[in-house]
This record gives structure tokens, sequence and C-alpha cells, in this order.
């Protein structure tokens, strides 16, 4: 995220039957979801469909277990736990956001944790260079403190650094900020590319599920709200190593508090939900 981080159409007739026969019949059918890209081909994705409580699939997401505030100073303890991150049975991820237990014991950089949320990434499991789209219809959590994103990280940080191995923030959204979201680019040498995109009259993201999307040519990055392109990056515009067309890993999370947003006020409702319905990967 900034500074350190970064449906479709019920099926027809037997595709309908085999595709449900495939991932299983424990959650009912979705009325909202969206249809998949048109002139693309799917790679990869996740429809969260499973049974209410079931931990997202390990073969598609891994876990990142801590609480040392990734440069950010967050006050979140990041867990594994189904009460951080569980599929609701209705064909969505929900990462939630909550009170820590004192019982657990957990410390954070600043002793006991107030928080614990989740975060989830794809690193070693699914990585795309571009060409190609990353997107996610999901469902933000409002309230002053609070962070989701949905985001990517090249696949060479953990070698070179950041952020030189390249981070590209799809979407990513203060609490407090019901109706605006942001985008970012982070890449080598400290560049960065900042844009926001904000929904029209008073309406919130918290309302109701978007789809957020990044779009990546080998020169180029498009990022849309609902199919509809509000940034574009160009290679040529910058005076920087090009990373962005390389493989780039994905990235889910629901921070709390931090630099950027701040900490929650008594305004605040927890839990916070990050609801995902589906993410899905093109080329």
């Amino acid at each position: 995220m900034l500074m350190t981080r970064r449906r479709y159409g019920a099926l027809l007739g037997a595709l309908g039957l085999a595709w449900a026969l495939l991932v299983g019949a424990h959650a009912p059918a979705r009325a909202e979801q969206a249809p998949r890209a048109a002139g693309r081909t799917l790679v990869w994705s996740d429809e969260f469909n499973g049974a209410t409580g079931a931990a997202p699939d390990p073969k598609r997401w891994r876990h990142v277990l801590d609480g040392q505030g990734h440069g950010n100073n967050e006050l979140e303890y990041y867990t594994a736990d189904p009460a951080n991150a569980a599929l609701d049975g209705a064909g969505h991820l929900q990462i939630t956001a909550r009170p820590a237990d004192p019982a657990a014991g957990l410390t954070c950089w600043y002793g006991p944790c107030q928080y614990t949320s989740a975060r989830l990434d794809t690193d070693g499991l699914f990585s795309a260079a571009a060409p190609g789209r990353f997107e996610a219809r999901m469902k933000l959590p409002c309230g002053t403190g609070l962070w989701p994103a949905f985001w990517a990280l090249g696949t060479r940080t953990d070698q070179i650094g950041w952020p030189d191995g390249g981070e590209i923030d799809v979407m990513e959204n203060l609490g407090n900020e019901t109706g605006t979201v942001h985008s970012a680019l982070h890449g080598p040498g400290g560049f960065q590319d900042v844009s926001a995109y904000s929904l029209p009259g008073s309406r919130q993201f918290c309302d109701d599920y978007h789809v957020f999307a990044v779009d990546r040519q080998v020169d180029r990055l498009s990022f849309s709200v609902d199919g509809k392109v509000r940034h574009t990056v160009l290679q040529s515009q910058a005076g920087w190593r090009w990373v962005f067309d390389e493989p780039f890993f994905l990235v889910l999370n629901l921070a709390v508090g931090g630099d950027w947003p701040g900490p929650p006020d008594d305004t605040t409702v927890f839990p916070a939900v990050l609801s995902v319905d589906y993410v899905r990967a093109y080329r």
C-alpha cells in the first residue's frame, strides 16, 4: 500500500452443472456476480464458493502472520484465524478486523496488540506478467482508521528490495473517505504515481460491491472502477526503470491504523468487514 505496501451471470445448462460439481454445492447461488471480462482469457480466479466459516483456499492464498506495523505503524496483528478470514457461505471471502482478545497474548510492535485482521497473498502460488488484468469485486468497510486494499507486489521484491521490485496498488481506501479510493505505483528510485477516484454524489464504497481493476500492458497500466478507466500511466512518461511488466503476485488485506489513515476513533464500528466477491486474473 502507500509508502511501503503495497460478477458473472448464472452459467447455463450443462456448463453450470459442471461448474457446480467441480466447486461443490455448499453455498447458495449468487445473484450479484458480474460477467467475466470480454476478450480476455481467465488464467486464475477465486470465486470464494464454499461452506460458511471455511478457510480461504490454501492452494490459492497464503496468510501473512505478524504485527510488526509493515513500515506504517499499523495497529493490527494479521492472523490465520477464521475470525479474521473466512468464507461466508454465500460466495464471499470476509476479511474481518476486530479488537484483539487480550487472552490471546499477541504482541505487536507497540506492545499487546489492540486489533487483529488478515492479510492474504498469492506469493509462491500465483503470479503473472504483463499483458494482463487483475480484478476484484469488493464491498469496503467504512470507519475511521480502517485501510482495506487490493494490490500486487513484484515477485523479485524479496531479492532486490522494495520499492525496486515494484508495487501496484489497484485499490486502497481510507475508511473515513467513504466515497473515495486511491491507486498508486511504487518503483525503483523511490518513484511514486498516486491517483484518486470518488463516486458521484454521496455514494459510499461501503454501501455496495464495486469492481476494481488494473489492465497491464508492457508499456502502460490503466486503473478502473466498475469498468470505467480513471487513470493511466505510460512507461514513456517515466524517467525511471519500468518493472510493472514483470511477474507480480496479488495481495488482499484490511489494515487498522497506521501513519496514513491514522487510528480508529469512537465512531469506528468493529468488527469491520472487507467482503470480497471474487478475485480474477486475465491475459
